[in-house]
């Protein structure tokens, strides 16, 4: 993949020389949100060279410790070890495609608007309208779910922190679900309130994380308080009984854990508008993100590989969330596994704060295409300096926490909910990915040359493995992660993207094929034909 050079890349440049590129306008957009991120916010932080090319850090959106750890339990439960380590490795190989598919794109079209913009860009005029508005809400559906999947991920994780100082305490759904309305408060109001510093904490995130990955590393390693593991057991042990499944499948469903990881990498594209040179540092971002996170997640992986404790020992004492139990076995104390616990905390507030914030920004961006009812309001931004919020989508914010907040109950019906949250997130997000990448192949791949992140010769065959990746992805988060299936155990995750897919059906036939005409396009690009939609 190559990359243009730009000079206004990392120059801090004020708003007023911007590029054209830079410029929301240059897609048919107003520009309303002021570009204060550049490559290293995108990316956590920049590395010690300044070099525009050097790769630097995964976003605070991907934060690998707790992608990892959040549903850690899955990943014990189908397989262990094997599933762990090389299904990382195996899920990284093949996430690259479409980061490398979506970079391509990303680059020639940057805007908050994402993939459904691409789609309406990329595909025929007669056809561009209604994939669209589908992609729209898919979406909308995937950020959703995906903000709701990391802030109730951290309240669970809240809980596992709890019992490590309480182990015979066992936190009730409703428990469960008051912590996460108090994690999502404290995260709504960092978002609002501190919306100007949010760059600076995403770089404060990189350290972090960088940090914490030593640490726990070096303190993993050389405590080891259960014993260490041979390398015959970290690399290889494989035990799929737990999960009810075939050997085979089950390690399939254990991908579960690293292939959430990157359920999210488009999301980048959702902060467009307020990054500097987004033709360049948004595809950039989006690029890099996958190898530098393989590293990053070998290096904490391969530490709990060769000290674990008793896999069924975890699960028994917390099988929701065994991380705070795991930390404690091996560290051979509480204060010690609180210590290890805090560090993957801290990455899962940071990476809420950060996901949280693109949420917003995509329903946004919809919002202002027509797309959502009461769009009007929710498309609204205050750009008066004196107020008390300036500059941000507020009633997008809002309306994208209440959603969470609402889906949120499902946990009282279900101790599987988190998985649901996952899959359906994972699922919507897969697929409005992997449209303008197919949309992109059928149409010859003709839009995209001359974009800074042209792939070349290597377009087709990244195009058609990203899109075949994800149509398997998508058949995984759909299963339940054990046998046999409970009302409790059951994955809920094609329940509730078919109640969205109705809701979006009988929304567009209410209002959206009255009032929809797609996003803008630059008048130089406008097509002499009209869109067509049935």
């Amino acid at each position: 993949m190559t990359m243009s050079p730009s000079p206004d890349a990392e120059s801090g440049k004020s708003q007023s020389s911007m590029t054209q590129s830079d410029s929301a306008d240059n897609f048919g957009y107003k520009q309303e949100l002021r570009r204060n991120r550049g490559l290293a916010h995108m990316l956590f932080i920049a590395s010690l060279s300044i070099s525009e090319y050097t790769p630097t850090l995964p976003p605070a959106i991907i934060a690998v410790p707790y992608g990892l750890t959040a549903p850690i339990a899955t990943t014990f439960v189908n397989g262990g070890p094997v599933t762990m380590i090389w299904g990382w490795l195996l899920v990284c190989v093949l996430s690259q495609p479409m980061a490398c598919s979506l970079a391509e794109i990303a680059s020639k079209y940057p805007t908050s608007a994402g993939a459904y913009y691409w789609c309406f860009r990329l595909a025929s005029p007669r056809s561009r309208l209604l994939l669209s508005w589908i992609n729209g809400w898919l979406t909308m559906v995937g950020v959703w779910t995906i903000a709701l999947s990391v802030t109730f991920g951290v309240s669970q994780f809240i809980v596992a922190g709890a019992t490590i100082f309480h182990p015979t305490w066992v936190a009730t759904p409703w428990q469960t679900y008051v912590i996460f309305l108090a994690f999502t408060a404290f995260i709504s109001f960092v978002c609002i309130v501190f919306n100007k510093a949010l760059p600076t904490l995403d770089l404060l995130s990189a350290y972090w994380t960088m940090v914490g990955i030593i640490v726990i590393l070096i303190s993993l390693s050389a405590r080891a308080a259960v014993g260490r593991r041979p390398i015959s057991f970290a690399l290889g042990h494989f035990d799929p009984s737990p999960s009810g499944w075939t050997p085979g499948w089950s390690f399939f469903i254990g991908l579960l854990a690293p292939a959430y990881t990157f359920s999210a990498i488009g999301m980048i594209a959702s902060m467009a508008e307020e990054v500097r040179n987004p033709a360049v540092q948004v595809p950039k971002a989006i690029a890099w993100s996958v190898p530098i996170s393989a590293i990053m997640g070998l290096v904490f992986l391969l530490p709990i590989a060769f000290t674990l404790p008793d896999i069924g020992a975890l699960l028994e004492g917390n099988g929701a969330q065994p991380t705070g139990l795991m930390f404690t076995l091996i560290m051979g104390s509480e204060a010690g596994g609180f210590g290890m616990w805090f560090i993957v905390f801290g990455v899962g507030v940071f990476c809420a704060i950060s996901i949280c914030t693109a949420a917003s920004r995509a329903t946004w961006a919809f919002a202002r295409d027509k797309a959502l009812p009461f769009h009007r309001t929710f498309s609204r931004v205050n750009n008066d300096p004196s107020s008390y919020f300036p500059e941000i989508p507020l009633n997008a914010f809002l309306l994208s926490t209440l959603i969470q907040v609402l889906l949120g109950l499902l946990y009282l019906g279900s101790s599987a909910a988190f998985n649901a949250f996952v899959g359906v997130a994972a699922t919507c997000l897969g697929a409005s990915y992997a449209m303008p990448v197919a949309i992109n192949l059928m149409e010859g791949r003709t839009h995209v040359k001359g974009a800074p992140a042209y792939l070349g010769r290597w377009g087709v065959p990244l195009n058609v493995l990203a899109v075949l990746w994800t149509l398997f992805l998508i058949v995984i988060y759909s299963m339940p992660a054990t046998l046999p299936v409970t009302r409790s155990s059951m994955n809920y995750a094609s329940a509730v993207f078919v109640g969205f897919g109705a809701i979006s059906g009988v929304w567009y036939m209410i209002s959206g094929r009255y009032n929809y005409s797609g996003p803008p396009m630059p008048q130089t690009e406008k097509d002499s034909t009209t869109a067509y939609s049935s």
